[in-house]
């Protein structure tokens, strides 16, 4: 008996009109496998953007770039352009803003506006003339505040009477260079991290200093090691010149904070009972300052 032969099964020929078939793959049994189409919510209307809360991110974003420029502003204002009220004022609220604190009434009304010293607003803010800043500040007493080089009864070892604070070991190296007058005999100390060993920092600080230089960290440390005293400590020069980048001591993030930590944990309380003064010390000039805070005279 002959075998049956298998017929292949007859296609459809589509008719005009119909669908097309569903794409399909094989499973691991054979079997087809449909592909299933996601079914969307009827219910649900795509709304698109919110007209209203972009409209409220974009002016939350240009608010925040003004307050920015307000603020860099002021920084620029702040080199001893302005009364010493207002220096103190916005010197405050930066370390509250900062440390997160509020001070009390009773607390504010500690800091006297002789805390700040105001430089003349007609010479430039430079390298050049820091020197005469730093004298006028002294007065009289400058040559012998700043200028002798040899230890005497009632001035400890390692106790600068001048305290300069800068971003960068080049910088607190280029505000020295404009004190060279006061350095002849009485070397300055150099308290920063780069290129300089803290053993060697401790060593100058085992003799006579009057002027002192450095950053914020390299400063704390060598506090902290009790190697720098601040028993003569009488000013605090704060370097707000801008970096490439326009960051100054209290707004690059890393210098800033760290220059918090040093001045609530040494210099609060000094500025508070008048033993030591602060100065801001920048680069712009007094023509430029001149350009934004016309003379009323």
């Amino acid at each position: 008996m002959a075998a049956k032969q298998h017929k292949a099964p007859r296609t459809k020929k589509p008719l005009p009109g119909d669908r097309p078939p569903k794409p399909f793959s094989l499973n691991a049994t054979g079997k087809k496998k449909h592909k299933k189409k996601s079914r969307a919510n009827p219910n649900l209307i795509p709304l698109g953007k919110n007209p209203i809360v972009a409209d409220i991110k974009s002016k939350a974003k240009e608010e925040q770039k003004k307050k920015k420029g307000r603020e860099a502003e002021h920084d620029a204002l702040l080199l001893s352009t302005l009364p010493a009220a207002q220096q103190l004022s916005f010197f405050l609220d930066r370390y509250q803003s900062a440390n997160s604190i509020k001070l009390s009434p009773l607390e504010l009304e500690a800091f006297k506006d002789t805390c700040v010293v105001e430089l003349p607003q007609g010479a430039a803010q430079d390298v050049d003339n820091f020197s005469d800043h730093i004298k006028a500040t002294f007065g009289g007493s400058w040559k012998e505040v700043l200028c002798e080089g040899k230890l005497s009864e009632g001035i400890d070892a390692g106790s600068p009477a001048v305290l300069v604070i800068s971003t960068s070991a080049l910088r607190s190296l280029e505000l020295l260079r404009g004190l060279k007058i006061f350095t002849k005999e009485c070397r300055p100390a150099k308290l920063f991290a780069k290129h300089m060993k803290v053993e060697d920092q401790v060593s100058v600080l085992k003799g006579r200093v009057n002027i002192a230089s450095g950053t914020p960290s390299r400063i704390k440390k060598l506090i902290d090691m009790d190697a720098m005293l601040l028993s003569r400590l009488t000013l605090v020069v704060l370097d707000m010149h801008r970096d490439a980048k326009g960051y100054t001591l209290l707004t690059l993030k890393q210098v800033r904070d760290e220059f918090w930590d040093l001045y609530k944990s040494h210099f609060h309380q000094r500025l508070q009972h008048g033993d030591t003064r602060i100065c801001f010390y920048g680069s712009r000039s007094g023509a430029e300052t001149e350009k934004v805070i016309p003379n009323d005279g």
